[in-house]
């Protein structure tokens, strides 16, 4: 048998008021609500979509983990990636020459990356070779010279597959007119876009001999680049292959490499949460200022319930139901738009950005050109359950008040 506060509360919604005003305010609270639960879905999956693009982009080209000597060389690196590949953890280990040089093209000149490596041992610890837009790292032969660029490297220097580039590394020769940077020509073999202008634009590769030789290491390389099988444990992984290689080495992961980056973007997406729910207790909170209107239009009708026999707490449950009515509505539209709309981002946005002829994300300002989004339904959860408690919440006072009405005063004029 369906209770009777919740018959009346019920009723009050759908009644027809002869206060219009009332039920817009009711109107623009649900749809206040709705549209802040929506915003939060959407700011949220994009920002974990942001996280994770980010995440897949920088280790497709930096590394899980990395092991170099205390003076950033190792002459030993085949017995470190032997005592590295014990861990159960660790799925590839790679050698790589790495160092800062310039290249030059013609009139053009542009400060650049240059990382030595090995094209089988990469392809096993980066994704480098997945997203190579000409040629490949295969082409890249120890004695050949040959370079690899990232594609907006090339467009600033107006290079093709094909062309002769001038790298000069700061590591020269000593003479007695002072100090001469190392020149070398080497031939463009490939090009690679990983989507991320950071690498694009500044980040070539040559083969780990030739790059040895640019650098003048020899026989040495500049450290270990490690693939693990998670790399959520990268932290732990480093401390153990750093007690088994010892104390002459230096073993970093990425959490480190790239730790406040990550911190300021959890950061970021915690104090979007917060501003963004502002917006959902500013609706719910109108609930209150409804609530506190039909108490008033519906004196008489409280104080005949009274004279019934309807206890304070039954008159508090009358209008806590047409509160939290409007609340759960508000809450369902939200969260139903916003989990449509945080499915469809990738396919929205792009409309939204043709139809009125602008760009959101620009290759050269942001480190990806294209609004990801990934829902996670815990957060989901949590939004509706904070917009649902939100709005019993503001229930509860306009209730109180309401059960406190006194049937005499109220039915004094009636």
């Amino acid at each position: 048998m369906q209770p009777y506060e919740l018959f009346i509360g019920l009723r009050y919604t759908r009644a027809k008021r002869r206060n219009h005003f009332i039920s817009f305010i009711s109107l623009i609270s649900m749809l206040g609500i709705a549209l802040g639960v929506a915003a939060l879905i959407v700011v949220l999956s994009v920002m974990n979509g942001f996280q994770e693009e980010l995440r897949a982009r920088i280790l497709g080209v930096a590394s899980h983990a990395q092991v170099s000597g205390l003076n950033n060389t190792l002459t030993d690196w085949r017995s470190v990636a032997a005592v590295a590949a014990k861990n159960p953890q660790v799925l590839a280990a790679a050698p790589y020459v790495m160092g800062q040089a310039m290249v030059s093209f013609g009139p053009a000149v542009q400060g650049t990356i240059v990382r030595g490596v090995l094209p089988k041992d990469e392809d096993r610890v980066a994704d480098i070779g997945q997203h190579m837009k000409a040629g490949s790292l295969s082409d890249l032969r120890p004695g050949e010279f040959g370079v690899v660029l990232g594609a907006e490297l090339g467009r600033n220097l107006g290079v093709g597959v094909g062309d002769r580039v001038t790298v000069m590394a700061p590591q020269g020769l000593v003479t007695p007119a002072g100090i001469l940077p190392r020149i070398k020509q080497f031939r463009v073999v490939g090009m690679f876009e990983v989507g991320m202008y950071e690498y694009d634009a500044g980040l070539a590769l040559v083969h780990l001999d030739d790059g040895a030789k640019l650098f003048n290491l020899g026989e040495r390389v500049s450290g270990l680049r490690l693939k693990l099988a998670d790399l959520y444990q990268a932290p732990w992984v480093a401390e153990e292959i750093q007690a088994a290689v010892g104390d002459g080495y230096y073993v970093s992961d990425w959490t480190r490499q790239h730790a406040n980056f990550f911190r300021a973007v959890q950061i970021e997406k915690n104090v979007m949460f917060i501003i963004l729910l502002l917006i959902v207790a500013v609706a719910a909170f109108n609930i209150v200022s409804t609530l506190v209107m039909m108490v008033t239009d519906k004196q008489a009708d409280i104080a005949i319930l009274r004279t019934l026999g309807a206890s304070p707490t039954s008159i508090m449950k009358v209008f806590i139901v047409q509160g939290a009515l409007i609340g759960v509505i508000g809450t369902l539209m939200g969260a139903a738009g916003g989990v449509l709309l945080a499915l469809n981002v990738e396919t929205v946005v792009p409309a939204v950005e043709r139809l009125f002829g602008i760009q959101f994300l620009a290759k050269d300002v942001y480190y990806i050109s294209e609004l990801p989004s990934k829902l996670m339904w815990g957060d989901v959860a949590v939004i509706t359950g904070v917009s649902l408690v939100l709005s019993l919440l503001a229930t509860l006072y306009p209730s109180w008040r309401a059960s406190r009405t006194n049937p005499a005063e109220a039915l004094r004029y009636e």
